[in-house]
């Protein structure tokens, strides 16, 4: 049994074996005035039905009847049931990793599923078993470009999510991996100019992300070929993983990091997420983590193993690529479940996403908001400015039950006060985008 009660006779005994009279003779090394003594008033037990109702009344406190407009690397998408049907499984929710293949065949298989769909719409030759999430992943990808390059400094937009770079900065900072940032031009976008001259004959890697923290698509084709021009590794990082039901593969890059929790993973307080690394097949030996393979056994039929195991766990520490100490493997199921699930309805969801997205901003902007950065094609996410400050104007919505955009000035200061980052999803609906609209002209 986990947990063993101890009867007044059993504590009685084992108190006699070591010489004590009573339990609190085991706590004399404590000072009595730092002892508790008095009554803790601890309410009744409650039964599992009250305990349901309250948490229900909790939860209407917080969050029912909202409608929110956050994103910024964390994306309300509708999931699945089939999603938790499948990953609360015994095998699948209690199994850790994979080491013994011949007994962990359907967590191999899904995994191997995971990095094939992956590869699939990255447009990449092999993905790894997953990484913790986007950020990380992010970093581990720099990482990777030092290894393959033999260079040791990395040139990373600010376009790229606020919180990404903070990671890579604690990253690199004790990789001793000198980072140069290049802002961006009118349209949210990478400048082009400014990239070109901060690339140098020790430059790693170029890191962009797009569609980018302001929602902007980049011209990953053209930033490739500035990277490459001077022997540069491009990496790019894909925060809402939704877009690539549309926008185009990044096929131009060397190796592409992505947060993959919009594919049926729900938000959560930071996690856990799940992030990923694909890349060309040329640098296999320098991804972190784990390779998932299929191969076939002594009697010829379809198996599958770990093909390349990189970390510390598996090799000697001098030789690991990385010292991630697990992976995302379930949270990994769940993208599974949710890519086989849609499949090709994937574009269908992307369009909606767009679709959504480009009405709230004009709706918005019809009622006293400024589109930011409106030359240049976008997703599920804009920037705009509104006449009060994004914090005065996130309060007077709250009070409509409506959760604003995400306020830039921290990160972006040259913005100003009033900008805001905003996002909508499939989950959002024409009576949230009218609602906010009518309580922003209101505010």
């Amino acid at each position: 049994m986990r947990y063993l009660p101890k009867s007044p006779a059993d504590r009685a005994a084992m108190l006699q074996e070591i010489g004590a009279a009573s339990i609190d003779d085991l706590f004399d090394s404590v000072p009595a005035e730092f002892r508790l003594t008095r009554d803790l008033n601890v309410p009744r037990q409650h039964s599992e039905h009250e305990v349901i109702e309250a948490f229900k009344v909790f939860a209407n406190q917080n969050a029912t009847g909202y409608s929110s407009f956050l994103g910024a690397g964390a994306y309300r998408h509708y999931r699945p049931v089939m999603i938790d049907t499948v990953v609360s499984r015994g095998e699948f929710l209690t199994s850790y990793t994979p080491y013994q293949p011949e007994i962990a065949q359907g967590t191999l298989q899904a995994l191997f599923e995971f990095q094939t769909m992956i590869c699939e719409l990255t447009g990449m030759d092999l993905a790894n078993a997953s990484m913790y999430d986007g950020s990380t992943g992010a970093a581990e990808a720099v990482m990777m470009a030092v290894r393959v390059t033999g260079r040791n400094g990395a040139v990373i937009a600010r376009t790229v999510h606020p919180e990404y770079r903070e990671v890579l900065a604690t990253y690199a900072q004790h990789q001793g991996i000198p980072q140069t940032e290049v802002g961006y031009t009118a349209d949210g976008r990478v400048d082009y100019a400014a990239l070109d001259a901060a690339i140098t004959s020790d430059t790693a890697c170029v890191l962009i992300q797009s569609p980018n923290f302001f929602g902007t698509i980049e011209d990953v084709a053209k930033i490739a070929e500035i990277a490459h021009a001077k022997g540069a590794l491009l990496i790019v990082s894909i925060a809402e993983a939704v877009s690539l039901g549309i926008v185009k593969p990044p096929k131009e890059a060397d190796i592409v990091s992505m947060e993959a929790q919009s594919f049926g993973v729900p938000v959560g307080y930071g996690g856990p997420y799940c992030g990923v690394i694909a890349a060309k097949e040329k640098f296999l030996r320098q991804m972190p983590g784990r390779l998932c393979g299929q191969t076939v056994d002594q009697n010829g039929d379809r198996g599958f193993v770990l093909t390349l195991s990189t970390r510390e766990q598996h090799i000697r520490r001098e030789k690991a690529t990385s010292n991630i100490c697990t992976n995302q493997s379930l949270v990994a199921l769940m993208v599974t479940v949710f890519l086989t699930v849609y499949g090709k309805g994937l574009q269908e969801l992307a369009e909606q996403n767009l679709a959504k997205a480009h009405f709230t901003a004009q709706s918005l902007e019809k009622n006293g908001a400024k589109l930011l950065f409106a030359g240049a094609p976008r997703f599920n996410e804009f920037v705009i400015t509104t006449p009060k400050s994004a914090d005065a104007t996130n309060t007077a919505l709250l009070e409509e039950k409506i959760i604003g955009g995400l306020p830039l000035s921290k990160w972006y200061p040259e913005l100003g006060e009033n900008a805001s980052l905003w996002c909508a999803t499939e989950l959002t609906t024409r009576q949230d985008i009218d609602s906010v609209a009518t309580a922003l002209a209101k505010a």
